[in-house]
């Protein structure tokens, strides 16, 4: 990633923040829904938290992903897996901490996984787009994995803060205002826009005379 040491500092401290809420929110899905061991639940985090990035770079050509040239990625997604599995006594209280988890992880991802696309070049459409992918590939891998239909197609508002979010950074750059600042409200938009749609059960449209909407199951 090129950019000042400021930006790039702040940009990785991000992404090693959403790696880390990612991975646990992976590893208590794993021993909430599939009852895995320790290995499974680690695996799981993991793939959650890594999984989104790995799909953007590869999109991008920017080989190999941050993940594999970048050590620090595999030991924060390793350790909130650990940190998921040591909890796992606690795990009837953590419901509401798992979703926390999962949307401050979709905020940090969108907004850092659009950043690093406007870095390699991307257009606007692109960077908002692999801001999209960012946040959700891994969850929609780890739900896939859990035989689970995947949250980005059935879960409250899911996708829509994960582009907003992405939105607001790639238009604030486009600006010209870009910047730390900017990133934070992008992250704050997501964040907030995906609790609102939990806590409201607020769905994305569906088509008309479907079946009536029912919240995820679980």
């Amino acid at each position: 990633m090129t950019g000042s040491p400021a930006a790039v500092t702040t940009a990785l401290v991000l992404d090693l923040a959403g790696t880390f809420a990612f991975a646990l929110n992976g590893a208590f899905t794993g021993i909430r829904f599939a009852r895995l061991d320790i290995v499974g639940v680690v695996t799981l985090g993991m793939i959650t938290a890594l999984g989104g990035g790995i799909l953007r770079d590869v999109l991008l050509g920017a080989l190999p992903p941050a993940t594999f040239s970048d050590w620090r990625y595999l030991v924060v997604a390793t350790a909130g897996g650990l940190v998921a599995f040591a909890a796992a006594g606690q795990l009837e209280r953590l419901s509401l901490p798992i979703t926390v988890f999962d949307a401050l992880g979709l905020s940090l991802f969108a907004v850092t996984g659009a950043t690093t696309a406007l870095v390699h070049g991307a257009g606007t459409g692109q960077a908002v787009l692999l801001g999209t992918i960012t946040a959700a590939g891994g969850g929609t891998i780890r739900d896939v994995l859990v035989r689970r239909v995947p949250s980005v197609l059935s879960s409250e508002l899911y996708a829509i803060p994960a582009m907003l979010g992405a939105a607001v950074v790639v238009l604030a750059a486009r600006a010209g205002v870009g910047g730390l600042v900017w990133t934070l409200v992008g992250a704050a938009v997501a964040l907030v826009v995906r609790l609102v749609g939990v806590g409201f059960r607020l769905n994305a449209p569906r088509p008309p005379g479907g079946p009536a909407d029912r919240g995820p199951e679980g």
